[in-house]
C-alpha cells in the first residue's frame, strides 16, 4: 500500500506515501505538508500553480492528524526534515480528522498528563511518546533474549488466585462463579512449585496487581514484572543474575534504539558499571537516619524520604541485604547463625525500589512455621505447601518492575509515562 517514510532517500525517484498530517503551512501560491508514519517525517511540498487544480483543494481540506496519501516525485531539498520533500501528483484523504484535537501531537503545546492519558491513542502519535514504547519493546525483547540464552524457561502462571501469595490485604477481589478469588499479587508461589517441578530456571513477563491506596508518581496498581526462580543457588547468585540482565538491557536499548533515544532529548545514555555496590539494612539505615528528617529505627520499612537520602550517598544502582526477618515474607531464608536475619535484597537506583528478591525456604516445616509467624494461616496455604512435601530444591529468584525500570531508565516524571494505560487508584478508563 505504500513505503515507510524512513526508506526514501533523496535518490528515491518517486514514492507513495500515507500517514497523519502532523502540519500543514498555506503560504498562498505554496503549501506544505508534513506527513508523519511511525519511522519518520517527509514534507510534502506543493506549488499551487504548478500542480492540478484538485491537489491544491484536497490541501485546503485537510485537518491535521487526517490520514493521507501522497503519490508523487522525490526531489532533495536540504532544509526539508531527510533532505528530501515530495512533489505530489496526488492526495487523498483516506481519514478526516475532527477538530479542535484534544491535545497538541507536534508537541508545540505541552498537555497535562491526565488529558494525556484520557487520550492515550493520540498522545502515543507524539515521537517522544512513542519512543518510550519503542524503547519498552527492546527491553523486553532483550530480557527475553537474555534468559533464553541463559537457560530458562518461559512459564505463564494464573492471575486468578483462591490465596495473597504474600500475605495481607492488598488483593482484588473478584467474582468467580460461588467461590472467593483474587487478582494475582505476584507469581511468587507458582515459580517456586515450579522449582518442585524441576524446571530449575523458569522467568515470566506479566501483569501483578496490588490493592494498594498510593497516589504516588511511582506506584501502579496494575503493573508488569519480570520475575524469575533459580535452583541450586542463593541469594547471591540471582543477585548476579539481576545485575546482568539490567545492564544487558541497557547495552541493547543504547545499540538498537538510536533514534528512539534521540527522540526523548537524552543527553546521555549511561550503561551501569559493573558491580552494583550491596548495602547491608542496617547501614542503608545508619544512612537514612543521618539525612532525613524523619525517625527512621531498625526494623523500619525503607519509605521514598529515605530511598532518596540512601539513593544520592550511593549515586548509582545498588543492593540492600540482609534484610530484618521480621519485614520480609514468609518465604525469605533466614540466616541459619542469626535467624533475625535473612537472605534478601533489594536493587535499588537512586530514585527509587526496582526489584526485591531473596533465597527461599525450601525446608516444609520451617516455611508452615514462618507463615504461623507472619499471622497466616498454613492451611490456606496447602497447594503451595505440597510440593515442599516430596523433594524442593534449595531456590532463590526475584521481581523486577518493567514500568519502573523503564521510568529510571529514560528519567521519566511519572511512572505511568512508561505504561500505555495505566491502572492506578483513580483510573480505570481507557
Amino acid at each position: 500500500m505504500r513505503v515507510p517514510i524512513n526508506t526514501i532517500t533523496p535518490d528515491t525517484p518517486s514514492a507513495e506515501v500515507i500517514g497523519w498530517a502532523h502540519e500543514i503551512r498555506d503560504l498562498g501560491g505554496l503549501a506544505f505538508l508534513l506527513i508523519r508514519d511511525r519511522t519518520g517525517i517527509i514534507q510534502v511540498t506543493v506549488p499551487k500553480k504548478k500542480v492540478a487544480p484538485e491537489i491544491a483543494e484536497t490541501i485546503r481540506a485537510i485537518s491535521r492528524e487526517s490520514v493521507v496519501r501522497v503519490t508523487g516525485m522525490v526531489k532533495p531539498e536540504g532544509k526539508a526534515p531527510g533532505g528530501r520533500e515530495l512533489i505530489p501528483d496526488a492526495i487523498e484523504i483516506v481519514s478526516l480528522s475532527a477538530t479542535p484535537l484534544p491535545l497538541d501531537v507536534a508537541e508545540k503545546v505541552p498537555a497535562e498528563l491526565d488529558t494525556r492519558l484520557d487520550n492515550r491513542f493520540l498522545d502515543a502519535r507524539r515521537p517522544r511518546v512513542s519512543a518510550i514504547f519503542k524503547i519498552r519493546n527492546a527491553v523486553q525483547h532483550a530480557t527475553r533474549n537474555f534468559f533464553f540464552d541463559n537457560g530458562f524457561i518461559e512459564i505463564n502462571t494464573s492471575k486468578i488466585v483462591a490465596a495473597a501469595t504474600e500475605g495481607g490485604t492488598e488483593l482484588f477481589p473478584i467474582a468467580y462463579f460461588e467461590k472467593e478469588a483474587f487478582l494475582n499479587q505476584s507469581p511468587q508461589l507458582y515459580k517456586q512449585m515450579m522449582m518442585a517441578a524441576g524446571f530449575e530456571k523458569v522467568y515470566e513477563i506479566g501483569p501483578i496487581f496490588r490493592a494498594e491506596e498510593h497516589n504516588t508518581t511511582k506506584h501502579l496498581n496494575e503493573a508488569t514484572s519480570i520475575d524469575i526462580e533459580v535452583s541450586f543457588t542463593d541469594h547471591i547468585g540471582v543477585m548476579q543474575t539481576l545485575e546482568d540482565l539490567v545492564r544487558d538491557i541497557y547495552q541493547f536499548v543504547d545499540k538498537t534504539c538510536s533514534d528512539a533515544i534521540a527522540d526523548l532529548g537524552l543527553d546521555s545514555f549511561a550503561v551501569p558499571e559493573k558491580g552494583f555496590p550491596r548495602l547491608p539494612y542496617s547501614e542503608a539505615i545508619e544512612i537514612a537516619s543521618a539525612k532525613c528528617e524523619e525517625d527512621i529505627a531498625y526494623g523500619d520499612d525503607i519509605g521514598t524520604a529515605a530511598e532518596r537520602a540512601i539513593g544520592e550517598e550511593m549515586g548509582r544502582m545498588y543492593f540492600i541485604v540482609d534484610w530484618p526477618s521480621s519485614i520480609r515474607p514468609y518465604y525469605a531464608m533466614p540466616y541459619e547463625n542469626d535467624p533475625e536475619i535473612c537472605k534478601a535484597f533489594d536493587m535499588m537506583h537512586p530514585r527509587m525500589e526496582l526489584s526485591s528478591g531473596a533465597q527461599r525456604v525450601h525446608q516444609h516445616d520451617l516455611l508452615v512455621e514462618q507463615i504461623a509467624k507472619k499471622g497466616l494461616n498454613p492451611e490456606n496455604f496447602e497447594f503451595y505447601l505440597n510440593p515442599f512435601r516430596f523433594g524442593m530444591p534449595p531456590h532463590a529468584g526475584w521481581g523486577l518492575g518493567a514500568e519502573r525500570l523503564v521510568t529510571t531508565m529514560l528519567g521519566l516524571p511519572n511512572v505511568r509515562e512508561a505504561v500505555l494505560f495505566p491502572r492506578d487508584r483513580h483510573r480505570v478508563v481507557p
